[in-house]
């Protein structure tokens, strides 16, 4: 089983957790969720697995388990893991950064978005001709999709209306993508000397 494959499962699991103890004096989700008013460092890796909705782990989980599983086939899961949590953890800084700069106000974040983008970003290193369909009808290769992605959530994050934390989504993109152009030369050098 892939890495991404256990990851959608975890995310699923966390997320029955937090229906099943929604109820609890001490709420489960506000042990965990990212919350600038009450920081703790736990929550910049624990508010990944935690989600808002049906809706928004089903996002979540449907792009981890298709596109996590092409990046991990070409990355190998180390280096997945890796770029998985280092996204999430800066998408999620940033977003703190929009919170205690002003920008927006100390609302509490959840998701796993910033790790998914992050591994979006590395697709446009390792697989910069994979065709998507971006809002579900117009094919782009995520290379381009990225560039549609970037100006969204740059845009976004100015935003305080929309409920999203696109400042955690564009985090994980830029991560995701900067991991990548520092992993590009290990993975060549490991696919020349084994393919």
């Amino acid at each position: 089983m892939r890495i991404s494959q256990i990851l959608v499962f975890i995310l699923i699991l966390v997320y029955f957790l937090q229906i099943i103890l929604s109820d609890r004096a001490d709420n489960f989700v506000y042990l965990f969720i990212l919350n600038p008013r009450d920081l703790k460092i736990l929550q910049l890796v624990s508010s990944i697995f935690l989600h808002g909705s049906f809706f928004h782990l089903f996002l979540n989980c449907y792009a981890l388990y298709f596109f996590g599983q092409v990046l991990e086939q070409k990355i190998g899961q180390r280096k997945f893991l890796e770029i998985f949590f280092i996204s999430g953890i800066v998408g999620n800084l940033l977003y703190l950064l929009t919170v205690y700069i002003n920008i927006i106000p100390p609302i509490p974040a959840l998701g796993a978005s910033g790790a998914i983008y992050g591994i979006l970003g590395a697709l446009v290193i390792f697989a910069p001709e994979l065709t998507l369909l971006v809002f579900g009808i117009i094919p782009l290769k995520i290379k381009e999709a990225a560039i549609l992605w970037f100006v969204l959530e740059l845009v976004g994050t100015f935003d305080i209306s929309s409920g999203i934390a696109s400042a955690a989504h564009l985090g994980g993109l830029v991560a995701g993508y900067l991991l990548a152009k520092h992993y590009e030369k290990d993975v060549y050098i490991f696919y020349k000397q084994y393919f």
